[in-house]
């Protein structure tokens, strides 16, 4: 039954020896556990923290990455707007460039047309003064011949005249 049942002197030293072992653990071993395990869990808690804060940012970039291209999107929008009207305003300045330039050609055109209708018709009233100039030069040479045929002719002439003049 020794076996199973120790000594008091056994018992004693044994007491002895764990409550010497229990005081330098508490005293020395203990704390350093708890000193680890205290630094191990600030090191879990910092590392969380830091992981929280790394989500936090990483969202605010997402956030500011989708409020940045959301800006580029409408400021891509603003200049097509922008090209178009551009584009637009060079065209109507261009056609209506382009309906002045008409203008001015069918205007000097017609100047022209009308310079040389004029010149036209000086010429064909000079050759038609001169044509019938020689028809009357003619004509009165050949009615004119003896002295009264010019007289007749005279006659004529007066008559007609006080009958415009009433």
């Amino acid at each position: 039954m020794d076996l199973l049942i120790p000594s008091t002197g056994l018992l004693f030293w044994m007491c002895i020896t764990f409550f010497v072992v229990l005081a330098l653990l508490w005293k020395f071993g203990f704390p350093a556990i708890v000193g680890m395990v205290n630094e191990r869990k600030q090191f879990i808690d910092d590392s969380l923290r830091k992981a929280q804060e790394a989500n936090e940012k990483l969202a605010n970039i997402q956030k500011e990455s989708e409020s940045i291209l959301r800006e580029a999107r409408e400021k891509q929008g603003q200049l097509l707007k922008e090209a178009t009207a551009t584009r637009d305003a060079i065209v109507e300045k261009a056609q209506d460039k382009a309906k002045e330039e008409a203008a001015r050609l069918i205007a000097d055109a017609k100047a022209q047309i009308d310079a040389e209708k004029a010149s036209a018709l000086r010429e064909i009233r000079a050759e038609m003064a001169q044509l019938s100039v020689m028809v009357a030069e003619k004509v009165i040479r050949k009615d004119l011949s003896d002295d009264k045929a010019q007289m007749v002719l005279i006659d004529k002439l007066l008559d007609e005249v006080s009958v415009d003049k009433q």
